[in-house]
């Protein structure tokens, strides 16, 4: 959710990165269900990681197989390519004048995480007075990044897909983080100032189907009780009725969203069976 709201935000689905040198990425096998309905009805659930390095492969016959046959796409967001649309909402959600600098935001023993996060983003601790914490925390993780030329697996799917329907809206997905408290959306600054080393770690996780080493590396934002709620499990709650809607209008939806939501308790995948359904593992 954060990397693809970041990538909206920058405008671009392929980043010009500083010529990190190609690498050898594992033969993909990104996780992926099939769900039967009560009656035979199909539908399929994928796990994105939204952007890959521009040298990864990450398409299969499984996947290809199961786009083949579906009639829906459904993501998170349909119209990813309406940058200037993503710009406007994270503006005017994120604005709030007369805030206190970042390092008064958060508590003294986080600061030194929070110097070092500002150094690697090269910004300044005040460049922030007049934007919200959350949005503070999602400007300063792209900017600290490391870069290099990527590709967009969401923006692939659906510039292949006949139809496409978007589960939630900008306003929706910018939403969940303006409505934090405070506290918590200190909490967030924090969690990523942790989570920006270990990206190729995570990549070959997701191009491996390693759900279990995924749910590791998500624990620092996902562990907070209160952003695992908000930025989690309230959205897979709202998800579900309109992906089992589909599933049992004999729609046979693709499922395209954060391989976050398909994995750990109250996920897309649990509530799909709990609602009737049979969710298997396919890949």
């Amino acid at each position: 959710m954060i990397r693809r709201l970041l990538l909206a935000l920058a405008g671009a689905a392929l980043l010009a990165g500083c010529g990190e040198p190609a690498r050898d990425w594992p033969d993909p096998k990104p996780a992926l269900w099939e769900v039967t309905g009560p009656e035979g009805q199909q539908g399929w659930l994928f796990g994105t990681i939204h952007t890959l390095p521009a040298d990864a492969r990450w398409r299969t016959p499984a996947l290809d197989k199961a786009l083949g046959a579906s009639g829906t796409l459904l993501v998170e967001v349909a119209d990813l390519d309406d940058t200037a649309r993503a710009a406007g909402v994270f503006a005017r959600l994120s604005r709030s004048e007369g805030l206190p600098v970042l390092s008064e935001r958060v508590e003294p023993k986080d600061r030194p995480a929070l110097a070092r996060f500002l150094d690697r983003a090269n910004v300044d601790d005040d460049d922030f007075s007049d934007m919200e914490t959350w949005g503070a925390a999602l400007v300063i993780s792209n900017r600290a990044r490391p870069t290099r030329e990527e590709q967009s697996v969401d923006k692939q799917l659906i510039a292949a897909a006949p139809s496409v329907v978007g589960l939630e809206t900008y306003e929706l997905q910018f939403g969940a983080f303006d409505t934090l408290p405070p506290a918590e959306q200190a909490d967030l600054l924090i969690a990523l100032s942790q989570d920006v080393t270990g990206q190729d770690k995570r990549i070959e996780e997701w191009l491996t189907g390693d759900l279990a080493g995924l749910e590791r590396d998500s624990a620092a934002i996902l562990g907070d009780p209160e952003l695992r709620l908000a930025l989690q499990v309230y959205r897979n709650k709202r998800w579900t009725p309109t992906i089992a809607s589909m599933i049992a209008d004999g729609k046979k939806p693709f499922v395209a969203v954060g391989t976050a939501h398909l994995f750990g308790e109250d996920s897309v995948p649990s509530l799909l069976e709990a609602a009737g359904y049979k969710v298997t593992r396919i890949q």
